[in-house]
C-alpha cells in the first residue's frame, strides 16, 4: 500500500507540488488571521456603582446608602466578593462575580 502511494506521488509530481504550494498557501493565510495575545486578559468581571451624597460625612454615607445597597446586593448570583469605600459625600461598592459561565434557564429574568 505504501509503495502505491510512492509510486503515484513519484509519477505525479506536478499534482503533489500543487497540493503541497496549496497547504503551504493555506497556513501561511491562517497564520495571519491567527489572534494572539502577548498578555491574555486575566481581569475578573467587576461592577463598581458609585453613589454621590454632597455634604454627608463618611458615617453617614456609609449608613445610608452603603449599607442599604450591600444589603440589596447580597444575593446576586455568581458574586464572589463585595469591597465598598466610603469618603465625604462619596460610597464606592465593588463587586466582583466568578468567570464561569453559568446557565440561565428560560423564565428566570
Amino acid at each position: 500500500m505504501i509503495q502505491a502511494l510512492i509510486r503515484g506521488g513519484l509519477s505525479n509530481r506536478i499534482v503533489i507540488l500543487a497540493v503541497a504550494l496549496g497547504l503551504a498557501a493555506f497556513g501561511v493565510r491562517a497564520l495571519q488571521s491567527l489572534s494572539v495575545d502577548a498578555f491574555p486578559d486575566v481581569t475578573n468581571v467587576q461592577v463598581q456603582i458609585a453613589t454621590e451624597a454632597q455634604g454627608r460625612s463618611p458615617e453617614e454615607v456609609e449608613r445610608f446608602i452603603t449599607v442599604p445597597l450591600e444589603i440589596a446586593m447580597t444575593g446576586l448570583p455568581g458574586l464572589t466578593e463585595m469591597r465598598s469605600l466610603n469618603k465625604n459625600g462619596l460610597s464606592i461598592i465593588t463587586l466582583v462575580f466568578t468567570d464561569a459561565p453559568r446557565s440561565i434557564s428560560r423564565g428566570s429574568w
